[in-house]
């Protein structure tokens, strides 16, 4: 299992739709909305890393109101 923390710009004043929409897509365990240069956060898991960039650009990056994202993905050492 594939775990990323997804980091989201939008359009002014759509961070909170942008945030509504992604926390319905399958795959995302958790949407907020947060402060500072990006608008919404997500984390995300996927099985393997292609089927985490498909997620993200074929369903996460066609959300209406994103302007640049940001894929963390999470290691363990």
């Amino acid at each position: 299992m594939v775990q990323a923390y997804i980091l989201i710009q939008t359009e002014v004043g759509k961070s909170a739709s942008v945030t509504e929409a992604v926390s319905g897509i399958s795959g995302v365990t958790l949407a907020e909305d947060v402060t500072g240069p990006y608008d919404c956060i997500a984390r995300v898991e996927a099985g393997t890393v292609d089927d985490l960039g498909k997620l993200v650009i074929a369903k996460i990056q066609e959300v209406p109101g994103i302007t640049r994202t940001l894929t963390c993905t999470v290691v363990h050492v």
